[in-house]
């Protein structure tokens, strides 16, 4: 198949991350879509990257971004840096053009138009300024950008906001977020998973985005009306 025929069939998941704490589940989610077989586009904002430094040690650079992002989602949530090498060197995601990356600062880019065809978009982790940003229609840069013409294209806009505490303005932001058709999803993990590990954690977060989205995945074990069936599962799976 052509680059041209290739591209006009292509129709991603846009993925902004934010610089709010929590780029593992940024890293889990991209990982989790590119499982699936989905295309992504990736757009890091100026923040995100300072705060990817801060908690991976790793830079993010545009002119390095694919070698940068194989380093990045190959780390685990508890710094093993390569944690999730062999998986994705075996599915061979990022060598087959299915991510593409967008500057923060390129307000011509692709998605920053409607009739760019996307999925719709998952901002993780959103933080208050972002969310603030979004919820006010600043589009200050492409991240904000594609998620204005995500709402105003009636398109799929998960935020999964991470902040604590929340300040009034802000709960006051996302309320407005929820009313505009985003699903408000907070980076909270649950327990109830039989979570056994800290990559657990930050794998129910990305699931429950994924969920939100509509994408199949296995992150985490699901609720299934059995109390500590989930913790069983979880331990019987660490014996095999």
């Amino acid at each position: 198949m052509s680059e041209t025929a290739q591209d006009s069939r292509r129709v991603p998941w846009v993925v902004g991350v934010s610089g709010a704490s929590g780029t593992p589940y940024a890293a889990a989610v991209l990982r989790g879509l590119l499982a699936a077989g989905e295309d992504v586009d990736l757009v890091v904002s100026r923040a995100a990257r300072l705060t990817l430094l801060d908690e991976t040690g790793e830079p993010f650079r545009d002119a390095h971004w694919r070698a940068d992002l194989e380093r990045w989602l190959a780390r685990g949530a508890d710094g093993t840096t390569d944690a999730f090498a062999a998986e994705l060197k075996a599915s061979g995601a990022l060598d087959s053009g299915r991510v593409r990356y967008w500057a923060a600062g390129d307000l011509a880019a692709g998605p920053s138009s409607g009739s760019y065809p996307t999925r719709g978009m998952l901002i993780t982790p959103a933080s208050t300024a972002c969310v603030a940003g979004v919820a006010l229609g600043l589009s200050k840069d492409l991240l904000q950008r594609v998620a204005s013409v995500t709402l105003k294209e009636r398109r799929p806009l998960v935020v999964a906001v991470r902040e604590t505490p929340l300040a009034g303005t802000t709960l006051r932001q996302l309320v407005a977020l929820d009313e505009a058709g985003a699903v408000v999803l907070p980076a909270s993990p649950a327990f109830y998973a039989g979570a056994t590990h800290i990559q657990h954690l930050v794998d129910f977060v990305a699931g429950r985005v994924l969920d939100a989205a509509g994408v199949r995945h296995e992150l985490y074990h699901r609720w299934k009306g059995e109390l500590g069936g989930a913790r069983t599962a979880a331990s019987e799976h660490s014996d095999d």
